[in-house]
């Protein structure tokens, strides 16, 4: 495009774009990134700057990485010969996928579509309150979140949000959720025990007795938590999650929308710790960002207690996702998953992963500000602390400023904010499933230099008040 071409569109973004997450008077003068061009892992702004994208879209979105052809001729074949129908019937690449999906979900049997991971979980609610309402005379209502967990952007969603700066000014929410404690070590007094992992999901067991277990219908987690620090369970603590719903009849609900298609190893972030849920969402990397696709997943039993005879007209699941009967979305994600077979990138996610997590704990003895690394796979995070013996969190400012000296040497990196007040201090990883060690190193060696940029000006500061004392 021409330099005026250009020109003005960033001008139109500047004058008439509302973005996502971010104050935009800074931009009054300055005007925000527009990104025009991406390839493998890198992408290109308006001005022709390529930076390497370590968050996959800023959203732990593009999981196979940018510029796939295939991906895209497919969504293009399908848009040409059926683009929409409402779901209320069925299309064929929606068939093929949820097939597909169902071979790699064992114990789980049926699919439903719509567009965005807040809208299947809202569907997952929505299950749980009608079941309620046709088996348990409305009681087994109550749905349990937990601590530091984030499940969608809508109100209801946002009443099972375990960040309360996401959910601050936009109350009042919906009634009948419950939190429960998080589960990370690191911020536990006893973390350091073996048994930690059995002992925080017991958390979950005094709350349904604490609240009547005949009114609990499900708990809804996510199996790695993203935003809210990037929490790893500890042993033992799935486990016996699943133990304790299936004591009390609650139906075990698994936000996979960041874990789910790859990112942490397996197909499911839930696949590590041998548990078989009732409900799984996911959207994100089901696509890879080609097309906007989320799915709830539930077991057949589940979808059988909404089975009746036509002439009971309240009985189905009466629901509708308007977007979830688009067909470009699905014949995106049978491209998507075809080409995380055929690429053998689980494999590629697995040796990159532990080989990054090993970078990142060199780079922390190196910089005692890394407090903890964490993670699963190529979903990683390092928590910065002002002191590694007390933990004391650094200023949210601090990890803003490393994720700006980063970007700056032309690397994409994320950290927590607007999550979790005094901890919105963890750097965010979350490369492309396809990842080389050559573009880790570029990552690591981007955060080195960040962190030794921070501590270069906190003894310059230390240096000046000395000498003005």
């Amino acid at each position: 495009m021409k330099p005026n071409d250009l020109n003005e569109i960033a001008n139109n973004d500047k004058s008439h774009v509302w973005h996502h997450l971010v104050q935009h008077k800074p931009w009054l003068s300055t005007g925000p990134m527009v990104i025009v061009e991406g390839k493998g892992m890198r992408v290109k702004d308006i001005n022709g700057r390529e930076y390497l994208d370590a968050v996959s879209g800023g959203v732990w979105t593009v999981n196979v990485g940018y510029g796939r052809e295939s991906i895209a001729d497919a969504v293009r074949d399908q848009l040409v010969k059926m683009c929409y129908f409402s779901n209320s019937a069925g299309n064929i690449p929606g068939a093929k996928f949820a097939s597909k999906l169902i071979e790699i979900m064992p114990g789980m049997n049926r699919v439903y579509y719509s567009n965005s991971g807040s809208e299947a979980n809202e569907k997952g609610y929505k299950l749980v309150r009608q079941l309620a309402a046709l088996k348990n005379d409305g009681k087994k209502h109550r749905i349990i979140y937990r601590d530091r967990d984030y499940h969608g952007t809508t109100i209801t969603a946002l009443s099972s949000c375990g960040q309360s700066q996401r959910k601050d000014q936009y109350g009042p929410f919906t009634p009948g959720f419950i939190e429960m404690p998080h589960c990370l070590a690191y911020r536990s007094a006893n973390g350091d025990d073996p048994d930690f992992g059995v002992q925080s999901a017991r958390e979950l067991e005094k709350i349904i007795l604490r609240e009547d277990p005949d009114t609990i219908g499900s708990v809804c987690l996510e199996p790695v938590t993203a935003g809210g620090g990037v929490i790893v369970p500890p042993e033992g603590y799935f486990e016996t999650i699943q133990e304790i719903c299936k004591k009390y009849g609650v139906l075990l609900h698994l936000d996979e929308v960041v874990c789910g298609m790859g990112r942490t190893g397996k197909w499911f972030g839930y696949q590590h710790f041998g548990v078989k849920p009732d409900i799984v969402t996911m959207a994100k990397g089901v696509a890879s960002g080609y097309a906007a696709i989320s799915v709830t997943v539930t077991t057949e039993d589940l979808f059988e207690e909404f089975l009746a005879e036509p002439g009971d007209t309240m009985h189905y699941f009466r629901d509708i996702s308007t977007f979830g009967g688009c067909a470009a979305g699905p014949a995106a994600a049978l491209e998507n998953m075809r080409i995380i077979e055929d690429e053998n990138i689980l494999d590629n996610v697995n040796k990159m992963g532990d080989y990054l997590m090993d970078q990142l704990r060199e780079l922390q003895q190196k910089h005692p500000i890394i407090g903890d690394v964490r993670g699963k796979g190529l979903f990683v995070g390092a928590e910065l602390v002002k002191d590694p013996t007390t933990r004391e969190p650094v200023d949210e400012s601090v990890a803003a400023a490393v994720v700006a000296d980063c970007l700056k040497q032309g690397v994409m990196i994320g950290r927590t904010n607007r999550s979790v007040p005094e901890f919105n201090n963890t750097l965010c990883l979350s490369p492309a499933l396809i990842c080389s060690k050559d573009e880790l190193d570029e990552i690591v060696a981007s955060i080195d230099v960040a962190l030794g940029n921070l501590t270069a000006q906190v003894e310059t500061s230390k240096s000046r008040s000395k000498a003005m004392a």
